[in-house]
């Protein structure tokens, strides 16, 4: 089978999946349209094995497979082909898509058994997946900004999927217009990257990269850079853009599964590691990155202790963790990076996955504090979901904690790094544990707090397949990226396979001397703060005899009021931009639309009005005065012959 045709393949099945059920969107039958949908994601999810398997089967120095479509856009210099480009990177992240998308699908069926609109559901979420597949498989920027686009228009029409209600419907707008913002300055990038190699190709511009780095701010490879991440603070929630991710949790929860862990939000952290060469000239806007990473890791860290709605502190745990993975790729820990994010999809899928299959068994229930006792009725999404909780919180040797510990410490060694944001790294490790393990506790552990009315049970089979899957790759997940310094002391000497996979084009910063006792004892510090803070969330919340939570915040006082109110950051952004920005709008349209440009048109058109009732009046019908205005013409023509002569 010809390379082509395996990439049409790839495109094909999920899109063929959304025109059948688009067509007959109106169709109740869950059944089909879930099975059908997940048929097609699991026939893409088969190719892309086949298309890596063709990739493993290459020379280390020349793993690419490229495939040419058609010609796209030929203006003058600029050229923009319908190509793709299988390499390393993109085989990594077809596998995640396809891999995890398939099972989240599976999960969906059960899910969505009573909505109303299921083949409508299934529609989009197969149109998501094509266009998640352009933007990481395009070899150019353009194709990446369609699909970068596309998972934008997916994102808004499944985060207010059920947009009969009006708070919904303005997430999914809070997400479309966020992104807006983020992708106007992903194209200034774009322009400036064409401007100074001639070419958007990810191949023509490593070739052509200097060999030096910027110095300042205004070089055009570090203002291309700054400008693409300021598109990449957008899509995959960083500040300031990163407001709209956790209200995004108003879609069916497979959606946040699906779009908030393991595809859409990671577009920004893939962009950084595709152009990973571009960004080490421009050590400004790696240091900005990192600052921005560790601080939204610690911020959102921050606000995930003081919600109550499952599913928003595992969003606020999603922003948290993406900005763990921008903290990587600004020390240039390129490779961990996108290590993180493969981990990341694996525990956090199963736990926003979970999180549905408590919903489902709740009643539609989300307050973990109505909750409790859950473990007795669910123990498999119990058990699945304890997989999930300690691979988040690092401990070893599940996936979370081989991607999070190699981050902190090319943050502690990297020259880009600091101790600074290493100590905030290591607090955030901290708080992940006591949010996650409040969450735990709070829901699965102790004494039940479920409604008399509410009667919980397990999830069908078609929805714990998935968490099963998932729990077992949360657990070895992290096993193909175990860092050297561990890798040294165990039997065999297992090897860092995904480095090495990533080598030949993706690398790492240089860390010089490294310290092998300073790596270790940074893990056992980081392991250390984690049991202790899981400790200690265990005592405050495992029992409900425990009054500490309470006097805690009510300690805190106006600081705890603070970071339960998310830092008020929503309310700043209306009261200091959006109104006032409402507001100039009004006073234009009502000063310059209407009692301008509206009244110039009115005059104008009472001017041709007058005209036109000028001419009619000539033409009443009487023929005798026809004659005379006849008569005055002639006489008039006559006289400026005689005059003229």
């Amino acid at each position: 089978m010809s390379v082509k045709l395996l990439f049409s393949l790839l495109f094909i099945f999920p899109l063929l999946g959304f025109l059948f059920n688009g067509v007959r969107f109106k169709s109740k039958n869950y059944k089909l349209a879930g099975g059908l949908a997940t048929a097609a994601v699991f026939a893409s999810f088969m190719v892309a094995v086949t298309l890596v398997v063709k990739l493993i089967g290459m020379e280390e120095g020349s793993r690419q497979i490229t495939a040419h479509l058609f010609s796209w856009i030929h203006i003058g210099d600029f050229v923009a082909n319908a190509s793709f480009l299988l390499d390393p990177i993109s085989a990594v992240m077809i596998l995640i898509i396809t891999g995890v998308g398939t099972l989240i699908h599976l999960f969906s069926i059960g899910y969505m058994s009573h909505d109303e609109r299921p083949s409508k559901y299934f529609a989009y979420l197969n149109l998501f997946l094509f266009n998640m597949m352009l933007l990481v498989l395009g070899d150019n920027l353009l194709i990446l900004f369609v699909g970068w686009e596309g998972v934008g228009l997916c994102s808004y029409l499944l985060i207010g999927f059920w947009f009969s209600d009006s708070e919904k419907a303005a997430a999914g707008m809070k997400a479309f217009i966020t992104n807006r913002i983020g992708d106007a300055a992903f194209l200034i990038g774009l322009f400036i990257i064409f401007f100074q190699f001639g070419s958007i190709e990810f191949l023509t511009i490593n070739s052509l990269l200097p060999t030096t780095a910027e110095v300042g701010w205004f070089g055009p490879m570090t203002l291309a850079c700054l400008f693409l991440f300021i598109g990449a603070t957008g899509k995959s929630a960083q500040i300031p853009l990163y407001v709209w991710l956790p209200d995004a949790m108003a879609g069916p929860t497979p959606v946040s599964a699906l779009i908030h862990a393991a595809t859409m939000v990671t577009a920004g952290v893939y962009l950084i590691v595709r152009l990973s060469g571009l960004y080490l000239l421009a050590p400004n806007v790696m240091m900005l990155i990192a600052i921005i990473g560790g601080l939204t890791a610690f911020f959102a860290a921050t606000i995930a202790i003081t919600q109550n709605d499952i599913k928003k502190i595992l969003a606020y745990s999603t922003v948290s963790q993406l900005g763990y993975m921008f903290l990587a790729v600004g020390v240039g820990a390129f490779v961990p990076a996108l290590f993180h994010l493969m981990t990341h999809a694996f525990f956090k899928a199963l736990m926003f996955l979970g999180s549905g299959s408590v919903i489902h068994a709740m009643h539609e229930e989300q307050d973990i504090r109505k909750m409790g006792g859950l473990k007795k009725y669910m123990p498999i999404t119990h058990f699945t979901f304890l997989l999930g909780w300690l691979a988040i919180i690092g401990v070893p040797p599940l996936a979370g904690f081989f991607s999070k510990d190699e981050i902190l410490w090319y943050t502690y060694a990297s020259p880009q790094g600091s101790k600074i944001l290493w100590i905030l790294g290591v607090v955030t490790a901290a708080m992940t544990a006591f949010y996650m393990t409040r969450l735990m506790a709070l829901t699965f552990w102790g004494k039940s707090r479920v409604a008399k009315d509410v009667h919980p049970h397990e999830s069908p089979v078609s929805m714990l397949i998935p968490l099963v899957v998932l729990g077992v790759l949360s657990v070895i997940g992290g096993w193909i990226g175990i860092p050297h310094v561990i890798s040294a002391v165990l039997p065999g000497h297992i090897p860092n396979v995904l480095e090495h996979w990533l080598e030949p084009v993706v690398k790492n910063i240089n860390l010089g001397e490294i310290s092998v006792a300073a790596e270790w004892g940074g893990m056992l510090l980081s392991i250390t703060a984690v049991a202790f803070s899981a400790t200690l969330a265990y005592l405050f919340y495992g029992s409900s005899k425990s009054e500490m939570p309470n006097k805690i915040s009510t300690a805190l006082g106006p600081i705890y009021k603070l970071i339960s109110g998310k830092y008020f950051i929503d309310e700043l952004y209306f009261g200091k931009i959006i109104n006032p920005l409402i507001d100039m709008s009004k006073g234009l349209w009502l000063y310059i639309d209407v009692n301008f440009i509206d009244k110039i048109t009115y005059l104008a058109a009472d001017f041709a009005a007058g005209c036109g009732r000028g001419v009619r009046d000539l033409q009443n019908g009487n023929i005798q005065r026809y004659a005379m205005y006849m008569s005055i013409g002639l006489i008039i023509v006559l006289s400026i012959i005689l005059l003229g002569s």
